[in-house]
Parts: C-alpha cells; structure tokens; sequence
C-alpha cells in the first residue's frame, strides 16, 4: 500500500495525486500550510485540503473517481424553471465572498459540525482577494439567503461548499454559474466526491487519471482572475 506523505510546511510541493491512498476519498498527503501558494499548487495537481475536526492536520486529497459537472450536462427541474421565472431571487458575484463562506459553514441539520474552520476561511478569503476564488450570491430583497464559493484556474471552477436558507437558492446559484460559466467558455466544474444530490444535478464521474488529463488541458489556457461580474441571461434556457 501507498504510505502517507507527511509534507514539510516551508517547502510548497506535493507527492503525484496518483499515489494516494486506495480508500474512498483517496488521502494523499497530511501537512503543509494553508497558505494561497500551497492552495494554487495543490488545485492545479488535483488536490484538495479538508480538515476533519480542528485546524491541528491539514489533510490533502485526491479521490478516484473525480465528480464532475460537465456544463451542457446541468440537469434544470421543472421546479428549479418555476423558481427561476417566479422565485423573486438575484444573484451576483463576488459581492459578498466572506458571507457566502459563513453561511456555508454554518451549522447544518444533516451534518455535525463542519469543515470549514477558521483557518480554511482565512485560507479562501485570502484566494478571493487575490482574485482566485469567486462566490455567487442569491438574494431576496436585501437578504443574502444562499450561494456558493469555489476557485478557478484555467478554463476549470473546483466547487467548494454551497447553501441555501430558503428552497433552491443554492440550485438557483449553481445555475446562474454554469450559464456564465459556459459564456466564458469554461470546460467542467469540479465537484470532488460524488453523493446523490450532485448527480441528480447533472455531475458524473471521472477516473482521476481522465480527471488530470483534463485539468492538465485547462490550465493551459489563461486564468480568468480578479472580481467576476454576473452576465449571463438568468432565463435562458428556462422556458
């Protein structure tokens, strides 16, 4: 079996995401620093950070599968049309990243806890600042009542976490992103592990060899950095 890679926090580097290990959720590496040059470097070689209950071990994954959400495969539901022609909502970018983070990592009744500690907030507000990592927001009137975050390098959005604190705010930003997205002529959204909400979404999964291939092909085309501006036509396609 593959032994774990204990990784050195002042040196920037990874082990091939090939070697990680045979479980589930494929555990590459523990250590390192989350700091935005370890974040772009792990990203840009298929690897993720999680934490499971504090901000003691920084774990780093690389899962085999990969769940992918290939643009022109988003499934819309006739409710989520319903709700995007009649749900009152608006949505922007990059308006409210911090807040988007907070409501992602709010306490949820179908979960304990929640990974998204302090330090991996200060780690994502610091990539939104350098103009790497995007929110969408949805919004009710004034209230911000869902979203979701992620980063981008390439033609490639490696999805983070998403809420929503009124039905389908979440689905309606994730909706407003694949359309922009494929305005940009983005290629997939990376969505790390598949679980049935996803795949009922549309997301499908890669071999994580396919996976690297295409992130390779990706990162070869300029990175679209700095504040995003909501474009696309929120009703196109929801008649």
């Amino acid at each position: 079996m593959t032994a774990l890679a204990h990784l050195n926090p002042h040196q920037v580097g990874f082990p091939p995401a090939d070697r990680a290990l045979r479980d589930p959720n494929g555990l590459l590496a523990v250590g390192g620093a989350l700091t935005p040059q370890w974040l772009l470097c792990a990203y840009s070689n298929g690897i993720f950070p999680w934490f499971h209950d504090d901000d003691s071990h920084i774990m780093w994954w690389s899962p085999d599968p990969r769940a992918v959400l290939k643009l022109d495969e988003f499934k819309v539901s006739r409710s989520l049309r319903k709700r995007l022609r009649n749900g009152g909502m608006a949505v922007t970018f990059d308006q409210s990243f911090s807040k988007v983070v907070d409501g992602c990592s709010a306490p949820r009744a179908d979960a304990n806890g929640t990974w998204i500690t302090p330090a991996m907030r200060n780690a994502y507000c610091q990539l939104h600042q350098a103009g790497f990592a995007h929110s969408v927001e949805v919004w009710q009137n004034t209230e911000l009542v869902g979203g979701l975050y992620g980063l981008s390098l390439g033609r490639m959005f490696f999805g983070e976490s998403m809420y929503s604190r009124v039905r389908d705010a979440s689905k309606v930003a994730l909706y407003c992103l694949v359309m922009q997205l494929r305005r940009w002529n983005f290629d997939l959204i990376d969505c790390q592990i598949m679980n049935d909400h996803l795949a009922s979404l549309g997301a499908t999964s890669l071999p994580r060899a396919t996976f690297l291939r295409v992130l390779a092909a990706t990162l070869r085309q300029p990175t679209r950095s700095g504040p995003w501006v909501y474009e696309a036509d929120p009703y196109a396609g929801t008649s």
